[in-house]
């Protein structure tokens, strides 16, 4: 395979990204480093869904562009996120670390939080962070991850200054994560200069609105609002026709959203059946060419929502056999 250009890199880690922070400090790391490093972390706790997917394939992308990828399973953050027990944690977690090892990495490393966050050198940095940042401006970091905000425990004010924290000793050059985590990063490039470690680069990938369409939440508490990795090819294909998609629109569609951030990044090519009275059989080599499609009113739902299910089912498919061994 060719050597790919820094150009190339840097639109391997550009496409389905919805924020960059900033794409000159990521271009820097593709001329200047050999091997920089990317990382995301996830609370093991509740189903491993189609949300944490993107972020995942995002990695992927990471990987292909160069970087060594450092997966985080932050089982001390989902305690004090009030996410379960310790016994439910690490259980989630080792099933997270099973699912995530098929996304299709070649080299990723794992790291379960609590190795090293329980370290002397490690809490004396949090405490550093915590003497300089005021509750406020902590509350205000976690209102898009926190469980019941309203009623945040200091445990979870904690939470983003371990997550700065884990910057540091995970050795990352660029965090990534969805946009709900933008708060704490920019908390981040702030503070950890205090604790002696240089300012990293953020990727941040788009949110996957609930299956229920807007105003409704994408949680594991509601299966009607996602698709768990672990779902059957015939529970997708369930999931996706009670979708919201209405017909034209495009904005907070997210069967369409799947079709962006999760089928196109592992296809070349989507190949739509349908009867010769509805147009025939029609393919798409570009999410931009389907959602032309979508929005002229050429490509009705339910031949989309049909199409979709397939792939989706597809590409879930290497993870699902892993959870039936």
């Amino acid at each position: 395979m060719a050597k790919l250009t820094p150009e190339e890199r840097m639109e391997i880690i550009r496409r389905n990204s919805a924020e960059i922070v900033t794409e000159e400090e990521v271009a820097q790391l593709l001329q200047g480093k050999k091997k920089p490093v990317a990382y995301c972390g996830y609370e093991p706790s509740g189903e491993l869904h189609i949300g944490h997917l993107v972020t995942l394939l995002k990695l992927l992308d990471m990987e292909k562009a160069g970087f060594q990828v450092k997966v985080l399973l932050a089982d001390w953050h989902a305690w004090l996120n009030k996410k379960g027990d310790w016994k439910t944690i690490h259980e989630s977690a080792k099933l997270y670390e099973k699912a995530c090892r098929k996304i299709g990495f070649r080299n990723a490393k794992f790291f379960l939080g609590s190795k090293f966050q329980r370290k002397q050198n490690y809490i004396d940095d949090v405490f550093m962070l915590a003497l300089h940042t005021t509750i406020n401006r902590g509350l205000r970091s976690m209102q898009e991850v926190a469980r019941d905000v309203e009623n945040a425990t200091i445990s979870q004010t904690l939470y983003p200054l371990m997550q700065i924290a884990d910057i540091k000793y995970l050795g990352a050059d660029v965090a990534e994560a969805g946009l709900e985590q933008r708060k704490i990063h920019m908390l981040a490039r702030e503070t950890l200069e205090l604790i002696k470690y240089r300012k990293p680069a953020f990727v941040h990938t788009p949110l996957i609105n609930s299956l229920q369409g807007p105003g409704a939440k994408m949680s594991s508490s509601v299966p009607e609002s996602f698709i768990s990795v672990r779902d059957s090819a015939e529970e997708i294909k369930n999931k996706i026709n009670k979708a919201f998609c209405p017909e034209g629109i495009i904005e907070n569609n997210p069967v369409l959203e799947i079709t962006k951030l999760i089928v196109f990044p592992k296809i070349t090519l989507l190949e739509i059946n349908r009867p010769e009275k509805f147009g025939g059989a029609v393919s798409f080599g570009s999410y931009e060419a389907l959602e032309k499609a979508f929005a002229n009113k050429e490509l009705h739902p339910m031949d989309l929502k049909s199409a979709v299910a397939e792939k989706l089912a597809e590409i879930l498919e290497p993870i699902r056999r892993e959870f039936k061994k």
